[in-house]
């Protein structure tokens, strides 16, 4: 079944680090681009970082942040969280099976919690 399953959020204290992880099944589609979304408290979503023919983050989590890929698992590293990273992460997959055919997947998203 193609799809994509985000896990590793949780509860952490400011200043520490969260990984996520993104399981993609492909099924017999080509994975085009990956990323991460964030749905924080009061704001649209927004673009953490993406991967693709280039790496792209928000400017809000350069230098923090870094997401990379292995097989068909995606990571975000989360470094010196802060409370405004609290949120909803979403994972997203666009796949098809050709260029001009893809879709995007979503995650159902993972809770990440920046308090003391």
């Amino acid at each position: 079944q193609v799809g994509v399953v985000e896990s590793g959020g949780g509860l952490v204290q400011p200043g520490g680090s969260l990984r996520l992880s993104c399981a993609v099944s492909t099924g017999v589609l080509t994975v085009y681009s990956q990323g991460w979304y964030r749905q924080t408290p009061g704001k649209e979503r927004e673009l953490v970082a993406k991967i693709g023919g280039s790496t792209i983050y928000a400017d809000s989590v350069k230098g923090r942040f870094t997401i990379s890929k292995a097989k068909n698992t995606m990571y975000l590293q989360m470094n010196l969280l802060t409370p405004d990273d609290t949120g909803v992460y979403y994972c997203t997959a666009l796949m098809g099976l050709g260029p001009q055919n893809t879709y995007d997947y979503w995650g159902q998203g993972t809770q990440v919690t920046v308090s003391s």
